[in-house]
């Protein structure tokens, strides 16, 4: 995406990456929206970088797409559905998805309880977007049709790298030579 400049309608709340500071940026300010994908944005302002949530798009005049998913009727949640919600999930700093970063390390679902336990990890363990990012997960996900319930776990074992990428998120991250 190329880079738009935009003034805010309203104050609006954001997280400074990558501390993940909460921050209010306030009506009719100028801002840089660098990246708007999987429904949030991540802007320039005063130069610094932020993360604004999705529900926030029209304090930048902006629409976002809202992903729904069709129940097939059977109660069952579909795996598929599971992992198309994952993948609309993107880095702040980055426009690769977690999925594509390999940081969902795995997902079980108990149809019994409607309910899936994912476990991932973060590029850095120390990373002040982790909790911003786990809510993202947990949010996405539970639009699912039939899901009740989500538990994420963050894990550090074994410990994230780049190799962990797909080929194609190496290629976009130009990492891939």
């Amino acid at each position: 995406m190329q880079q738009t400049m935009v003034v805010t309608q309203r104050a609006c709340p954001a997280r400074r990456v990558p501390t993940g500071e909460p921050a209010i940026i306030p009506n009719g300010e100028f801002i840089s929206i660098n990246q708007s994908l999987g429904g949030n944005f991540t802007v320039t302002w005063k130069g610094n970088m932020f993360r604004i949530d999705g529900t926030d798009a029209d304090a930048l005049g902006q629409v976002v797409d809202i992903m729904e998913f069709v129940d097939d009727g059977t109660g069952a949640i579909s795996e598929e559905q599971v992992w198309q919600a994952l993948d609309s999930i993107f880095d702040p700093e980055i426009p690769i998805s977690l999925v594509e970063l390999g940081l969902i390390y795995s997902v079980a679902i108990d149809h019994d309880k409607a309910q899936i336990d994912i476990q991932m990890t973060l590029t850095a363990p120390g990373c002040g977007m982790g909790p911003v990012l786990v809510g993202d997960v947990e949010y996405r996900t539970a639009k699912v049709p039939n899901v009740k319930n989500v538990k994420v776990e963050l894990v550090f074992d074994p410990p994230w790298s780049r190799e962990m990428m797909s080929e194609e998120a190496q290629l976009e991250a130009g990492l891939f030579f």
